[in-house]
């Protein structure tokens, strides 16, 4: 009997393979039939520090034996307490207040909400979100509001809000982005919402600190709310805990998730300066912050991230991201030299590079499923952006591995290009 599931981003239709997966540890997982699969993208880029953490085990272990859930309107816990002080000691200091949810999606949309409730509370008329071109920020309808809109979210326009798109600061192409920019921002918008350094979905483009940098001052000369997506870019994958750090940057809103637990259970917070919580607080309850969900900041989620904050501090996590980021890079330059290969780039520890396609060129080239099957045929997890192959895997992968990933996308570009 066929499986009843229908799984996400996932065309049935094709009649593609899905494994059974039983456990995972470190880099690697394993399946049902015997395959020990490597993880080249920590499984949707949530896994930093491996699978099955000890240290994250432990913690998960210990807090469900005290509490599993409670309703987090009107109560506390410890475990959220705590993380909530932890983050405030690492990120930026004038991200005061802290608002838990539960995945990236909702960390956006929490985002949102409390840009437009800022204006609302303030008696000021602006609902207006500028979003940058190519971006993605999730898939519940706030979230793909902000988003490029395309395959993705077609289907669902209707249901979308109108914002305003700022061009992606291509190379050579930034001073108009920024000029975008600016004159967007003298009609007064809500805020604006990026990816900092990186976009993700839309293709794992890069682009410089600098930009970032001049970004965040035009919405501070006229006083737009910024708000940083850091759901993939922050916990190191950029090279540094938040890559607006590379930039100088201090967000008013910055959304978290994805490493916030290692990977290893859902949940989110999204971080607010003073000013934002200042203007919720109120004696009139019409003025609170409506937002929650039944699972806002549950106990053994908030206990995973107490314990990957705990290696975050005690660990040599930074110099284990700056060893991966320099031996990717050494992979990468290899595979660049491969005829067909377009635009090699790397961040941190993420590389991409661009297959030529010019039959259909993005989310939906014909290449996709065939270099999915060839990267399952050579036991690796790695799932093209269309024609985009990207690797981003957990800290801790051993050379042995890192080099079967590198050599298997070789030979499946061997393959999909005759």
């Amino acid at each position: 009997m066929n499986s009843p599931i229908w799984h996400p981003f996932t065309q049935h239709g094709l009649g593609e393979p899905i494994p059974l997966v039983t456990h995972g540890a470190g880099a690697a997982l394993f399946t049902q039939d015997g395959r020990r699969i490597i993880d080249g993208i920590s499984s949707w880029w949530v896994t930093t520090h491996g699978h099955s953490h000890p240290r994250i085990m432990a913690a998960i272990a210990d807090q469900a034996q005290r509490l599993d859930q409670i309703i987090f309107a009107g109560w506390t816990h410890e475990p959220a307490e705590t993380l909530a002080a932890g983050l405030r000691a690492i990120m930026p200091a004038a991200l005061t207040r802290v608002f838990f949810s539960d995945s990236g999606s909702t960390s956006v949309e929490v985002a949102l909400k409390m840009a437009l409730g800022f204006w609302r509370n303030r008696g000021e008329a602006r609902d207006r979100i500028l979003v940058l071109e190519h971006s993605y920020h999730g898939d519940t309808i706030g979230a793909m509001s902000v988003g490029a809109r395309g395959v993705f979210n077609q289907a669902y326009a209707p249901l979308l809000f109108d914002v305003g798109t700022i061009p992606f600061p291509a190379t050579g192409a930034e001073q108009a982005t920024l000029d975008a920019l600016e004159a967007a921002c003298r009609a007064k918008p809500a805020a604006f919402i990026v990816e900092p350094l990186i976009l993700g979905a839309g293709g794992m483009l890069i682009y410089p600190p600098w930009v970032l940098a001049e970004m965040r001052a035009i919405c501070a000369r006229h006083d737009v709310l910024f708000i940083a997506d850091e759901v993939m870019t922050a916990w190191g994958r950029t090279g540094t805990l938040l890559a607006c750090e590379q930039a100088g940057v201090v967000p008013d809103i910055l959304c978290l998730s994805k490493g916030l637990t290692g990977g290893a259970v859902p949940l989110a917070v999204t971080m607010a300066s003073e000013a934002i919580y200042a203007a919720h607080l109120s004696s009139d309850r019409s003025r609170m912050f409506f937002h929650s969900s039944s699972y806002t900041a549950n106990p053994i989620a908030c206990a995973a991230a107490n314990a990957n904050l705990a290696i975050w501090r005690e660990e040599p996590v930074a110099e284990r991201i700056a060893t991966l980021a320099t031996r990717q890079r050494h992979h990468l330059a290899g595979l660049a030299t491969l005829p067909g290969i377009c635009d090699a780039r790397s961040i941190g520890t993420i590389t991409a590079i661009d297959i030529e396609d010019r039959a259909e060129p993005g989310y939906l080239s014909h290449l996709a499923p065939r270099l999915l099957e060839q990267f399952r045929t050579h036991n690796l997890l790695l799932r093209p952006l269309g024609n985009t192959i990207y690797v981003m895997p957990p800290y801790c992968i051993d050379e042995h591995d890192l080099a079967a990933l590198y050599q298997g996308i070789a030979e499946a570009l061997a393959v999909v290009s005759r």
